[in-house]
This record gives C-alpha cells, structure tokens and sequence, in this order.
C-alpha cells in the first residue's frame, strides 16, 4: 500500500506528530528506541491490514490520529495530554520483531515471548522506554477489546469501567485496520 514512503518519511511523520503531545528531545528518545526495533519498517500483520513493509508504523499512525480525532471529537479526557499520542504509537510495539520476511516477500508470524496476548507484550516493551500511566497501560493491554481471549472478558468490562479511554483506543484500533484498511 505505502511501500513507495521510505524509512525517513515514516520518520519524519513521527517526528511530526509526535510533536504535537511531546517535547523535541522526548520524541528524538522515543524515535530511536522504535527504530532500533525496526519499527518504521516491520508490518503490521501477515496478510490483513498493513501487510507491508512499513505497515507497522502506518497502522499505528492512523490510531494516532484516529485517537486524537476521537479525543477532540467527542471532548475525551485522559489522565495526561499526551497519552493519545502514546497509546496510538505503542499500542503494537510487540509486533517489531513477531514477522518474518519470507522470499516470496510475503510474512511470516513469529512470537519469541509467549504472553497471553500481544496487548501484553506492547505493554512490557513500552515500559522499557517510558513510564506509563495506569490509563495509558489499560489502553494498551486492552486495545483489542472483546477480539482478546473470551475468558478475560469481564477483565475488559472493569477496564473500560475504571478507564473509558479504553473503548475508545479499541474503537481507534477498528477505524485504522477495518475502516482504514491500515
């Protein structure tokens, strides 16, 4: 879909809307955490949305901004002003290293950390860089709402209960890959 937009470009799209939640030297810190993962040019699945080199980076993009137009939208309020920013970018941090390039140019899946869930995955690893708030780890944990496993559902409930952020990165999560197609 994207393949013609390289590295830089992802980059300096990055760069650029990560700017409007964060300061300069927080968004550089973050940037080359994400780059060495391979981020900006892992994909975002196998063979659904964001398939493609880069993928990982568009998808997460688009939740971004799919967040933030919910945010303004519909008057959300979170615990802090960047954490749409955070959530949208490290919702699917986990998947940097879970594809594998095939010869034919199509992927692979590989999981190298069986947890329950890639939510908990992305969390572990965005912990690795920054410190997140509860609301910003519940959002992420839960971004695939009821798509997680069914014998955690009622997990799910008290999350959006206690953080009604929650449904809505979930939601954001749906319009990038289902309406997007990113």
């Amino acid at each position: 879909m994207d393949d013609y937009k390289t590295k830089a470009d992802r980059i300096a799209e990055f760069m650029e809307i990560m700017s409007g939640g964060l300061a300069v030297t927080h968004c550089e810190a973050l940037r080359n955490y994400l780059d060495n993962m391979g981020f900006f040019e892992a994909p975002a699945s196998t063979k659904y949305h964001g398939n493609y080199r880069g993928g990982l980076f568009d998808h997460s993009l688009a939740v971004t901004k799919n967040l933030l137009f919910l945010t303004e939208r519909l008057g959300l309020k979170w615990e802090r002003e960047r954490s749409p920013y955070l959530v949208g970018m490290l919702h699917d941090i986990c998947k940097c290293d879970q594809y594998v390039k095939q010869a034919d140019g199509s992927y692979t899946y590989q999981n190298d950390l069986p947890l329950c869930g890639h939510g908990d995955k992305s969390v572990i690893l965005a912990l690795q860089v920054e410190m997140l708030t509860m609301e910003e780890i519940m959002c992420i944990r839960w971004h695939m709402g009821a798509y997680d496993d069914s014998k955690v559902w009622n997990n799910l409930g008290a999350a959006i209960e206690t953080y009604p952020n929650v449904l809505y990165t979930h939601t954001a999560d749906m319009m990038a890959s289902r309406i997007d197609g990113i």
